[in-house]
C-alpha cells in the first residue's frame, strides 16, 4: 500500500446545464464507486448544485468540493461564496487558483494564499492548482514559475498546516487543449514541486503532500500517469463529465495504487 493513497477529483466547471444533469452525474459516480475506498474520490461542482449533489453523495465516500471560495468570513462581498457556506452546503473540498481563474480571472499568488488560509482555518481541505502556460514552458521558465507560485500561494503555512493540502499541477497549456504533459515531463515537474516542499517544510511533510496531475487526463492515459512515482492523483476536467469515463480515470488509479 504506498503511504499517498491517490487522490482522483473531478472538476464540473460550469457543467452541466442544470441540477438533473447535476444529480444524475453524481449518482452515476456514487453507484460506480461503491463502497470502495482504494482511491479517494472528490466531485468539484458549481456552487448552485452543492446542496443538490450532496444529497446524492450522502452515505458515500466520495468527497464534494467547492471550485472556489472568497477568503472573508462574510460581509459585503456581492457574488462571492465563504468557507463556511461550503461547509454548509457539505462540502468537505475547495479548488483554488484553478489555472482559469488565475489565467482568465487575474488571481494572484496572494489572493490563493488568502483563501488557502481561510479554507485551513475552516477545516476545509484545499486543491490548489500551479502551472505553466506554453509560452512559459517553450521559453525553459516551468521550475521557475511553478516556484514561484508555490513561494507565493504557501506564504506563512506551518508543516501540519501543509499536511492538509493537496497541491495539483496543472500545465495551463494541456488544460481543454487534448495535450497532455507526456509522463515523463509531468513527472519531472511532480518531483521538482515535491523537492520544493522538502525545502520549505521538511522533507517528512513533503513526502506526505498529494501532488494531483490535471490537464487532460482521459481513460486511456491515466494508467500511465498515474503509475508516475510522484503523480498521486488527477484533477480531472472534461472527462468527469461523463461518469463511465471518470469511474474508468478511478479503476486506473486503483491499478495504478496496486503497482506502486
Amino acid at each position: 500500500m504506498p503511504a499517498r493513497k491517490l487522490f482522483v477529483a473531478g472538476n464540473w466547471k460550469m457543467n452541466p446545464a442544470n441540477v438533473e444533469a447535476a444529480r444524475a452525474l453524481a449518482a452515476g459516480v456514487r453507484d460506480g464507486v461503491g463502497t470502495s475506498a482504494e482511491v479517494e474520490v472528490a466531485l468539484g461542482c458549481p456552487a448552485v448544485y452543492l446542496s443538490a449533489v450532496s444529497e446524492v453523495l450522502s452515505d458515500s465516500p466520495i468527497g464534494l468540493g467547492g471550485q472556489n471560495m472568497y477568503w472573508a468570513k462574510d460581509g459585503a462581498y456581492t457574488g462571492e461564496i465563504s468557507a463556511s457556506m461550503l461547509l454548509d452546503q457539505g462540502c468537505t473540498h475547495v479548488i483554488l487558483g484553478h489555472s482559469e481563474r488565475r489565467h482568465g480571472m487575474g488571481e494572484t499568488d496572494e489572493q490563493v494564499n488568502k483563501k488557502l488560509k481561510a479554507a485551513l482555518e475552516a477545516g476545509l481541505y484545499p486543491i490548489v492548482c500551479l502551472g505553466e502556460t506554453l509560452e512559459e514552458r517553450e521559453s525553459d521558465r516551468t521550475e521557475a514559475v511553478v516556484a514561484a507560485q508555490l513561494q507565493g500561494s504557501l506564504a506563512g503555512l506551518t508543516p501540519e498546516e501543509m499536511n492538509k493540502v493537496v497541491l495539483a499541477y496543472e500545465p495551463v497549456w494541456a488544460i481543454g487543449t487534448g495535450k497532455t504533459a507526456s509522463p515523463e515531463q509531468a513527472q519531472a515537474v511532480h518531483a521538482f514541486i515535491r523537492k520544493k516542499l522538502g525545502e520549505a517544510f521538511g522533507e517528512k511533510t513533503a513526502g506526505l503532500v498529494k501532488i494531483q496531475y490535471g490537464g487532460s487526463v482521459k481513460p486511456d492515459n491515466a494508467l500511465e500517469l498515474l503509475s508516475c512515482p510522484d503523480i498521486d492523483g488527477a484533477l480531472v476536467g472534461g472527462a468527469c463529465l461523463k461518469a463511465a469515463d471518470f469511474l474508468a480515470i478511478i479503476e486506473a488509479g486503483k491499478k495504478a495504487s496496486a503497482s506502486k
